[in-house]
């Protein structure tokens, strides 16, 4: 008898095999590739803050390093103390009053948006994905079960999505919001009375919010923040916020963010890290307990430098034929439009979407920047300006003068 066989197994499952390669860190590799090459690439890719970590949270891994408690497991939720300092820290700056087994310490804010959608989400269920979003959110969404629902806005609403479109969007299949404010990719800041009329919405209609703070302290001019889950009380059992110290104290490798929610989605999602990554790397635990328990000198020193250089970043690229920059209030990062340029002749060749459009500026002006078709809106560009003034001013040059030959 001749065994009958079926289709061969894929070497990579469905699931994984879909997702797509994260845009900002493939462009951010392929100009420091360059750039080990000799080539004199400029990056405005990456999303992270030029500074150096403030010394005390660097000497205070250190000390942490050499002691050997933190050479063994810890809770997987988080060293208990960096949990109530994270509370507290929490209700100083943003006014959320919680308790510490609200808290769940994770390797980084990608993991707290993945760890919140797979504790969320049963398959099926819908997410409301205002964009531009950042590059993450569908891909942890998709992985958590649920479908991104992508909602548009543009320059016309200051990229800010409003309760009508929302409420267009939603289903009976609807479970939660995302929610992002001051906003990567376009910098964009909610009101305090569009955040607390988006959070009442929520409330009327039994939506989840996921709202993604890592952005609190970057907001410039008469822009303020506003925590959802403080302007809408009511909204707190049906909230989960993810942070982390990443942007605020310059600590993007450090690896820590956190989650913070009800208690019963905070234990759940626990339960998933203990089989997933178990603990937070203890001496990077440590750090963060230093960073998030001083004071916020480093964060206003780097507010002020990126605040500079965003409004040399706008008026420069506002400066280009056929380029639109919205002034962002938040974050550090512009993102203008590039659709006029799109089908014209640029050094032979005619781009017909952003993402040509950025390859070739990479190729021919050596200018890393991010294409708006990873954030879900082509047409566009992401240009970090978390990096020196000098080398700023350079890149934008470059570009200026690359897509003023366009015709």
């Amino acid at each position: 008898m001749t065994a009958t066989t079926g289709a061969p197994h894929p070497r990579v499952s469905r699931r994984i095999g879909s997702i797509a390669e994260s845009a900002t860190l493939a462009v951010d590799a392929k100009a420091k590739a360059l750039q080990a090459a000799g080539r004199p690439v400029i990056g405005f890719g990456a999303g992270e803050p030029d500074f150096a970590t403030p010394p005390a949270i660097v000497e205070a891994a250190i000390a942490a390093a050499r002691d050997p408690k933190n050479h063994r497991y810890t809770p997987a939720a988080g060293l208990p103390e960096l949990r109530e300092a994270i509370a507290v820290k929490t209700a100083r700056d943003s006014g959320h009053h919680i308790g510490a087994t609200q808290v769940l310490v994770t390797n980084g804010g990608k993991q707290a948006v993945y760890q919140a959608f797979a504790t969320l989400l049963d398959p099926g269920d819908e997410v409301l994905l205002p964009a531009p979003f950042w590059t993450t959110y569908p891909e942890a969404i998709a992985l958590g079960g649920g479908v991104p629902v992508q909602i548009d806005t543009d320059e016309s609403s200051g990229f800010r999505v409003t309760v009508a479109q929302l409420e267009a969007a939603r289903t009976p299949r609807t479970k939660v919001l995302l929610f992002c404010s001051p906003s990567n990719p376009t910098g964009a800041v909610y009101s305090p009375a569009q955040v607390e009329a988006i959070g009442r919405w929520a409330v009327e209609h039994g939506v989840w919010v996921l709202t993604d703070e890592i952005y609190e302290h970057l907001v410039y001019g008469d822009a303020t923040f506003s925590s959802m889950p403080v302007v809408v009380p009511e909204l707190a059992d049906t909230c989960v916020v993810v942070n982390g110290v990443a942007k605020t104290y310059a600590m993007t490798g450090w690896r820590v963010g956190w989650m913070i929610g009800p208690a019963d989605v905070v234990k759940a999602a626990t339960n998933l890290q203990s089989h997933l990554s178990s603990n937070v790397a203890n001496v990077s635990q440590r750090a963060a307990l230093a960073a998030v328990s001083g004071d916020l000198s480093a964060v206003a020193m780097m507010r002020e430098a990126f605040d500079r250089r965003r409004l040399t970043m706008v008026r420069m690229l506002n400066e280009i034929p056929g380029v639109n920059c919205v002034e962002p209030q938040g974050a550090f990062y512009a993102y203008p439009s590039v659709k006029a340029i799109l089908g014209l002749e640029l050094r032979g060749r005619r781009p017909a979407s952003s993402a040509e459009l950025a390859e070739l500026v990479l190729e021919e002006a050596e200018v890393a920047v991010v294409p708006g078709e990873a954030f879900g809106t082509p047409g566009y560009f992401r240009l970090s300006y978390a990096l020196g003034d000098d080398d700023l001013v350079e890149g934008v040059h470059r570009l200026g003068k690359l897509l003023s030959e366009a015709h």
